[in-house]
């Protein structure tokens, strides 16, 4: 019988309401675990062009590369693509009478943003980030 490999599965970054609120900054909490979002242009990554790598400010998780951050306009970090298929997971999300769909990473279940439609080839998406959501690793 033929040995067949499996793919190896990330866990789940679970933790308690307390050990996040002990973690993360108050706006970070709120961001993350509340699902809230920052004024715009006041993150600290909205206008970076550092060559680098932004993460989950959770749990670390590698999300989008600066090579396809771009400046949209909103004063909120935005990306064409995540790091890979696997990065992000999206939600519809019905708050304040819209529909959206919102992306979470995909480890934590931290709420980063929303993707939107209106982005830049080669995707034509817009993945509109919370900053205070990110953590950045220069390269």
């Amino acid at each position: 019988m033929p040995h067949i490999k499996h793919p190896v599965r990330k866990l789940k970054v679970i933790k308690t309401d307390e050990e996040w609120r002990e973690q993360l900054t108050p706006i970070q909490y709120q961001i993350t675990r509340q699902h809230g979002t920052e004024r715009a242009f006041s993150s600290p990554n909205f206008d970076s062009s550092l060559k680098g790598t932004y993460g989950c400010v959770c749990c670390g998780r590698p999300l989008y590369r600066s090579e396809t951050k771009y400046e949209s306009g909103t004063g909120w970090p935005s990306f064409y693509q995540p790091i890979s298929d696997d990065a992000v997971a999206a939600f519809e999300d019905r708050s304040y009478g819209m529909v959206r769909t919102e992306i979470r990473c995909a480890d934590c279940d931290a709420h980063l943003g929303h993707v939107f439609p209106d982005g830049p080839p080669p995707t034509g998406l817009r993945y509109c980030m919370n900053g205070h959501a990110l953590i950045f690793t220069e390269d």
